[in-house]
């Protein structure tokens, strides 16, 4: 019982109970009226109620009424919490009956999807086996052909691995292609591979493939070129490009210029005044015959040029000049006063302007007079004309655009001494000739007209040398230097010599 019921007297107490007794009777009432058990002013209600159900008569109808409506709206507290248990138990089985359903239809669906994974695994299993049984035994040359031919391809420039497996599948070199550039890119060989033209066996794997296709061992677009003595970079790219050997003039010259041998050809890294050459490698490009690769990288030419400089000049030892003992060029120039790179200076302008190999060493006197002692006798420069218009060959070489005002930086009738480096490419014979020069005192030269042999003529003196140059335009040259010209029946074009003694390039 509440505190305030322990506090009301006995009257109070007993009132409060016929109070709830009274309201529970008419809540039985009215239920039993809803029912229809018994209606007001019937005989069969009880004898103690009547009085009050006649009191509240009309209460009870309006109640009935109200009641009538409200017969299915469950509003009392029992009814409502009845309800809400029976909801609540009602949703939580719907929930467990839907829970169970897609349970049961998650389990189906995993098993669908456990059968199509397994199919998918199986189907893929069989194809890539399929796949990597016949890439095996592409990739092992397993059944190819019994009898296999030889076949040349053609690798073009800078090619894809998509070219290449392309080339080769095309040419019955390899059977898959995908399989083919899968292997190259798991071995990391998707780099390396030159162009040119290749013969190649059908038999071979794929890393025998590989490995010819990035070397030069069997590449059949090889083209033989000879290099004379005397061409300059100029006349040597044009060569080139005009051979196929390089594509690129323009990429060639600027390596000429580059300082990007240095480090493999010390004697460049020598070099002191590369900024006021034309071209740095002039002189270093040394002339020969050489088996060139159509469209080869113009770094891979020039390398070809200097090794064989550093073979036949830096590193090649024989018995110079009489001498008793072996040695290099190199080690015969540190005797002279000069530097090599000096040495090959005075060795170009004698290729380009000796008729004979006799008249090389002549010259080389002429000239190694001029730089000693030439001041004073008032010669103190070289004055040679193939100095003119280098790094062009003569005045119809010069671009038309800059022609009449072309002046060259290297002109020795500017400037006394040596030009800033080699103007052409000596051969062998030059650079011992400026390394060994006859023993003359000789200041001039000049050579007849080639019609007439290009026959050299010396002089001591100014005086002596207008003469020569009067008779040659006369027609009328004298025979006073034939003791120096040794009978000999030359023939020169500029870029070298011949008679029975020596070879000539052309």
């Amino acid at each position: 019982m509440s505190e305030p019921s322990r506090n009301n007297s006995p009257e109070e107490s007993i009132e409060e109970t016929r109070r709830k007794k009274m309201e529970e009777f008419r809540r039985s009432a009215d239920r039993n009226a809803i029912r229809g058990d018994y209606d007001v002013g019937s005989e069969d209600q009880p004898a103690e109620y009547s009085s009050y159900q006649k009191r509240t008569a009309d209460e009870s109808s309006q109640r009935r009424r109200r009641k009538n409506r409200e017969i299915n709206s469950y509003s009392d507290n029992d009814t409502k919490k009845r309800i809400e248990r029976d909801s609540k138990k009602a949703l939580k089985q719907q929930k467990k009956e839907e829970k169970q359903i897609e349970k049961g239809k998650a389990k189906r669906n995993r098993r669908i999807f456990k059968w199509v994974w397994i199919t998918m695994i199986v189907i893929i299993a069989i194809v890539l086996s399929q796949f990597l049984l016949v890439g095996i035994n592409d990739l092992l040359a397993i059944n190819r052909e019994e009898n296999p031919t030889k076949v040349t391809i053609h690798i073009p420039e800078n090619p894809s691995m998509e070219d290449i497996a392309d080339v080769l599948y095309k040419a019955n070199i390899i059977k898959q292609p995908g399989f083919f550039k899968m292997y190259a890119n798991f071995t990391s060989s998707v780099d390396g591979f030159r162009q040119g033209d290749f013969e190649i066996s059908t038999n071979k794997d794929y890393e025998a493939i590989i490995n010819l296709l990035q070397s030069n061992v069997n590449r059949t677009d090889i083209i033989t070129v000879q290099i004379t003595e005397g061409m300059n970079v100029l006349e040597i790219a044009n060569t080139l490009h005009q051979a196929g050997v390089i594509n690129d003039i323009q990429e060639f010259l600027n390596l000429c210029n580059d300082n990007y041998f240095d480090e493999d050809f010390t004697y460049l890294k020598e070099l002191s005044n590369a900024s006021d050459r034309y071209y740095k490698l002039e002189g270093y490009l040394f002339p020969d015959t050489y088996d060139f690769y159509l469209g080869e990288s113009p770094k891979s030419v020039i390398s070809k040029f200097l090794n064989n400089y550093d073979n036949k000049i830096v590193l090649h030892k024989e018995k110079y000049f009489g001498n008793s003992k072996k040695s290099t060029l190199v080690e015969e120039a540190a005797g002279t006063g000069y530097s090599m790179d000096e040495i090959l200076t005075i060795a170009s302008i004698i290729q380009a302007e000796a008729a004979s190999r006799d008249d090389m060493y002549t010259i080389s006197s002429i000239l190694h007079n001029r730089l000693k002692s030439g001041a004073d006798s008032g010669v103190s420069k070289l004055n040679c004309d193939c100095t003119v218009y280098y790094p062009y060959r003569g005045e119809s070489d010069v671009p038309e655009s800059i022609r009449t005002s072309f002046h060259s930086t290297y002109d020795t009738n500017d400037f006394d001494g040596l030009p800033a480096g080699p103007i052409c490419n000596p051969g062998t014979e030059a650079i011992k000739a400026a390394i060994k020069p006859a023993e003359t005192n000789y200041l001039y030269f000049c050579h007849d007209k080639v019609e007439n042999g290009s026959t050299p003529y010396y002089a001591e003196t100014n005086e002596q040398h207008e003469a020569n140059l009067k008779a040659i335009a006369d027609g009328s040259t004298a025979t006073a230097n034939s003791e120096y010209y040794n009978g000999y029946d030359y023939y020169y074009d500029y870029y070298g010599y011949n008679n029975e003694d020596y070879y000539y390039y052309e």
